[in-house]
């Protein structure tokens, strides 16, 4: 059995009266509470995703327009002896120095810096690139390009690209 002191009533009371004005003391000196939610901001996609479900960018490499297939399974941006040569970069048969193992096999590469490579408004200086000594479908922007990114997020319309 629950014994009732009228005296604990009493303590009970001066301690919820207390309480509330302490609390009345606090919402005063930090102010009312203010709810505040996170709201995130929906991006517009840099690299759209094109009906056949690849991502294409639409790059200037070399101050020149170049379209090119988004590939993060490439290692570095890879480009064709003629795209090189379209951009500028000339090359001999002994630059092919490098042996690139691609899904078609092996194939003569080789290494070249290039000055500049821009994607939806994110342009990366000294963008190391392979050429191969044959015709690709497509230039490829590889992770030498991807990985100096802060982020990139694939989403269903497109990539968001951030420098």
């Amino acid at each position: 059995m629950i014994r009732f002191d009228p005296r604990s009533a009493v303590v009970f009371a001066a301690a919820l009266a207390s309480a509330c004005a302490c609390a009345g003391a606090l919402m005063w000196w930090e102010g009312p509470a203010k709810a505040y939610a996170a709201v995130a901001l929906k991006e517009a996609p840099s690299v759209t995703r094109a009906a056949d479900g690849h991502y294409w960018a639409e790059a200037t490499v070399e101050g020149r327009p170049m379209r090119m297939l988004v590939d993060t399974g490439a290692s570095a941006v890879t480009l064709s002896r003629a795209d090189a040569e379209r951009l500028g970069v000339r090359l001999k048969p002994h630059d092919f120095n490098q042996t690139l193992n691609t899904a078609s096999g092996q194939t003569p590469a080789a290494r070249v810096l290039l000055t500049s490579v821009s994607v939806a408004g994110v342009e990366l200086t000294s963008v190391e690139a392979l050429v191969i000594d044959r015709d690709m479908p497509a230039a490829l922007l590889g992770m030498s390009f991807l990985g100096r990114l802060s982020a990139f997020e694939a989403r269903p319309d497109g990539l968001i690209l951030k420098g």
